[in-house]
């Protein structure tokens, strides 16, 4: 099992990856719209965010259910905010930075939630 869980987490930093840079790859061009990695990004994250929260290792080393939640709405969040918004030519400035700050979010809740 903690090899299932090592590959979920190296698939999940890979979308973690994907979407992050896509945006700033986007913010850089100064085209404020939402690419195919940013979409793919915010998919893998959620699908395999999912995966990670499945209880597959020791009960005493499970992360809080708090944090859990914290990080499922945060990634839904994003996902909603880049699903809905793929289609249009451009992103308002503040949608899109607030896609950015939420994906930097979620990840320092990762990190620094113990």
């Amino acid at each position: 099992m903690e090899a299932l869980r090592l590959i979920l987490l190296y698939v999940h930093l890979i979308g973690f990856a994907l979407l992050l840079g896509g945006g700033i790859a986007q913010y850089v061009t100064g085209r404020l719209r939402i690419n195919a990695a940013m979409l793919w990004g915010a998919i893998i994250q959620v699908l395999t965010g999912l995966g990670l929260s499945a209880p597959l290792r020791d009960p005493d080393d499970e992360p809080a259910p708090a944090k859990l939640v914290t990080k499922l709405v945060i990634a839904l969040l994003i996902f909603v905010m880049v699903f809905f918004s793929r289609k249009r030519e451009s992103v308002s400035r503040g949608h899109f930075l607030a896609i950015i700050g939420l994906t930097l979010l979620n990840a320092a809740v990762a990190v620094f939630w113990r």
